[in-house]
């Protein structure tokens, strides 16, 4: 690592959660340079659903390079961006009743936030826009003006008008609906809160500790934007794309956001992607009015398809789900042995975090995981939620085998804090 300490920037932070050289990966493992292997908690931070270097999209991707196929194409019309776009419509579209236009954007997470929140305000000409407490969408400037942590925000001397923070679920507490107050909020004309464009939300947050919305909390938010004709915007790029059980993770609550965002795992392999999914009538793009040299990734697009094949039945989600429950089963075990940790298990579908006081706890036990051979990383305002982001394709034995390093890691923590 000499070379990167030396040439790369201070800003790097994931070379030194894991201070080794990694060489190879596959599945839901990583090998270092000296032939290590570690199993795979944190899958390129959510980026990495279906394990690293699968089998079923790589040899895709070989054939497609071999055959000198188009990979760059900016938004021109290639083969493999209208298969993609075809494969959407019949196994994602259709089934679920949905009738989304499609955008391709920039290729991060945050290019498809940015975009989400123009369209928003042009559609409604209306600058506000309403985000949530411990929310995380990006740290380009449209994007971080609607992120929460203090962390990214504080230093970027950025115009912070025009985004309204409101509660997320919980945030009050339990007997404190958050969605009322919004709801008060928005129709008091004195509240300082001025009707928005859109509300953006996640239905978990993931960089905000694992926080999971109430199906009737994200019922009761969609059924506020539409009295008050506000956009409802669901941030899908890290628990989207099947984290949650579902495809969307907004399914289970049988809500339906008029714009989606989706990034991260949605191209299967890791490459490059973002996207905008948006009602019909929302499409008053003119050509070319929001643009990107490198909105046209046609290897994720071929990835991409070869993902959205998990998804033709239920079979996959099922699995998921059944996992879900074991991760479930093994984290409430742990906190139970551990009641010194003062520990929540929170989750949903294949997300699932514990959060430990004091947070400096957490961070020794996530530092023990990783000598351990377990890679995992931490989330929440105070880095003090231990997070789970295991591929979904995991097998049971290697599953179970991180669970019992966590186990084991926390309980040499608490004994070398003692």
């Amino acid at each position: 690592m000499k070379a990167i300490e030396r040439l790369e920037s201070e800003v790097r932070s994931y070379s030194r959660s894991f201070p080794v050289t990694f060489d190879k990966a596959k599945d839901a493992f990583l090998f270092d340079s000296e032939g290590n292997r570690y199993i795979d908690f944190f899958g390129g931070a959510g980026t990495l659903n279906y394990g690293h270097n699968n089998d079923r999209m790589k040899s895709r991707l070989i054939d497609y390079l071999e055959r000198d196929e188009i990979i760059h194409g900016l938004d021109m019309a290639t083969v493999a961006k209208e298969n993609l776009l075809e494969k959407m419509e019949n196994v994602l579209f259709k089934p679920r009743g949905l009738d989304y236009k499609v955008q391709f954007t920039g290729p991060t997470g945050t290019n498809a936030v940015e975009a989400a929140l123009k369209l928003a305000r042009m559609v409604k000409k209306r600058s506000n826009v309403i985000s949530f407490t411990n929310g995380y969408h990006g740290l380009t400037m449209g994007s971080m003006s609607v992120t929460a942590n203090a962390y990214y925000r504080d230093e970027a001397f950025i115009n912070r008008s025009d985004v309204s923070f409101l509660p997320y679920d919980g945030y009050l507490g339990k007997d404190v609906n958050s969605a009322q107050y919004m709801r008060r909020f928005l129709e008091d004309g004195s509240s300082g809160v001025d009707i928005p464009s859109a509300v953006i939300l996640e239905t978990v947050q993931g960089e905000g500790g694992i926080r999971v919305a109430s199906d009737a909390w994200l019922r009761e938010v969609e059924s506020i934007c539409r009295d008050f004709d506000i956009l409802l915007i669901v941030d899908d790029i890290q628990v989207g794309n099947g984290r949650t059980g579902h495809f969307f993770s907004f399914e289970k609550s049988g809500i339906r956001p008029d714009i989606v965002t989706l990034s991260k795992s949605f191209s299967g392999y890791g490459l490059p992607m973002s996207l905008v999914l948006f009602r019909r009538d929302l499409d008053i793009w003119k050509p070319g009015q929001h643009t990107g040299t490198f909105r046209g990734n046609n290897l994720a697009f071929i990835s991409a398809a070869v993902a959205l094949e998990y998804w033709e039945n239920d079979q996959f989600s099922k699995d998921i789900f059944r996992k879900g429950a074991l991760v479930e089963q093994k984290l409430n075990a742990i906190n139970n042995h551990y009641p010194e940790l003062n520990a929540e298990v929170r989750g949903r579908g294949f997300i699932y975090g514990i959060a430990i006081r004091p947070a400096e706890l957490a961070k020794t036990i996530a530092d023990q995981c990783f000598k351990n051979k377990l890679i995992l990383e931490r989330a929440g305002a105070n880095n003090q939620v231990i997070k789970f982001l295991a591929p979904l394709i995991i097998p049971d034995e290697v599953l179970m085998e991180g669970l019992d390093i966590l186990d084991r890691s926390i309980g040499e923590a608490l004994v070398s804090k003692a």
